[in-house]
This record gives structure tokens, sequence and C-alpha cells, in this order.
């Protein structure tokens, strides 16, 4: 079945979150007391919950959206590439321009969403965070109803798997073990934080979601036993 997907079909994806605030202190009252009882199963008696606060951009009640990068394949005769594009901003911005482009160019049956760990992650979060702004859920995600095969949404790490539901494989791992050349990078998930908040650097954080994007398009390439992608095919758009 994988190999019968046209790959033209796939928008490529992938999400960078933060704590909705920069500090513990900023939430209100209630905010403190509320993730107080989120994470105290995760806390134990390690961290008090302004310690662990750092983590908050985990879940999307109390984190929000500053990236979506996504990619897709283009074929022009013998001629493929991969345009890279990322929408950033105000999360509200991001989610209306990420649900546009969905309703523009992916909205078709025929048309599914990848990520590495999307499933758990990248789209239910997306789709959180979407109602938490009040937006209406775009039909690619929304799953109400929907049958298991119904459901547009493809998952490098679940295909990993391989129907086994306690394996749990970084996208980082994957990569190295399947031999995909990883370009230096200068930042990993646990600084999106501080380089958003203290360095205010976007672009930086930019650069790190688009390159998890090309590489949840090399793995799925590589499960397709497809050569790889060149830099050359690769287009920022």
């Amino acid at each position: 079945m994988l190999y019968k997907l046209n790959l033209e079909h796939i928008l490529f994806l992938d999400i960078e979150t933060v704590p909705q605030h920069q500090h513990f202190t900023d939430l209100d009252e209630t905010g403190q007391h509320l993730w107080e009882q989120k994470t105290q199963y995760q806390r134990k008696d390690e961290f008090t919950a302004e310690e662990f606060y750092g983590r908050a951009g985990i879940w999307a009640e109390f984190g929000k959206i500053i990236c979506i990068s996504v990619g897709y394949f283009t074929h022009k005769g013998d001629i493929r590439s991969f345009r890279v594009t990322s929408f950033y901003g105000s999360e509200n911005k991001i989610l209306i321009e990420f649900k546009q482009l969905l309703q523009d160019h992916f909205n078709h049956a025929k048309h599914l969403l990848c990520a590495h760990n999307g499933k758990e992650f990248d789209f239910p979060y997306i789709a959180r965070r979407m109602v938490i702004n009040g937006i209406n859920l775009p039909y690619k995600l929304d799953l109400f109803g929907k049958k298991p095969w119904e459901v547009p949404h493809l998952d490098t790490m679940e295909l990993w798997k391989f129907g086994d539901y306690k394996h749990y494989t970084s996208l980082k791992l994957l990569s190295h073990i399947l031999g995909i050349p990883s370009p230096k990078e200068d930042m990993d998930g646990s600084m999106v934080k501080d380089v958003f908040y203290k360095e205010n650097d976007i672009d930086r954080i930019i650069a790190y979601c688009e390159l998890d994007v090309v590489t949840t398009a090399q793995v799925f390439l590589r499960m397709r036993n497809e050569e790889l992608l060149t830099d050359d095919e690769i287009k920022k758009v």
C-alpha cells in the first residue's frame, strides 16, 4: 500500500511549540493550580510545578504553536523537487494560514498529512489549538465519526513500529539507522523555548523545524526504498 501512494498527494509537516508564557509566575492562580494538577504524575516528587513549567509546550492546554513547517513533492517530467515553507508569527495567524493551505491544496480524499509521531503529537496539538483559538477545524483534522481507515494521516514513527505499540523511535535515531545524511544542527527540541523567549530568534527555530520536515520526507522515501532527496531537489519557498 505504501508504494502505491502518490508522493504529490502527501503534505509533510512538523510543528514547534513553547509554553504559553515565559515564566510559571505569568500564569494566573487558577492556571498555576491546574498546571500542578495536570503534571503531578509526570513530576512525581522530583520537581515542583514551577520547576517543571519549562516543559509546558508539550501540552496543548498550556503551550502554543510558534511555527508550522510543511513540505510537498512536485514532479515536472523527470525532475523531482521537494518544496518547503513555514508559517510563523502569532499563533492565530499560523493556524489560519495553515488551514488555508489545507483547504486550497490538500482538501481532497486523496490527500494525506504525514509527520513523525504526528498521530500522538502534531495532529491533535494543531486541532486542539485551533479549537482554543476559535478556528473551525479543516476536514483533514476533523476526525469525528471517521473510521480508522478513513483518517487521512500518516505517521513515520507508526510505520516503523510495524504493529509494535510499545516501540518509540525518535526521528533522529530513525534517520541515523536508515543512513540518511544529517545536516549540522545548531539546536534540539529542548532548546526551542529559550531560543524563542530569551534569544527571540524565530529564524533559527524555522530552520530547525524545516530540517525535521525534510528528514521526515527522507525517512518516508527510505521506507519505500526510493532515492533520497539531494540538496538541489529541496526548494525553500
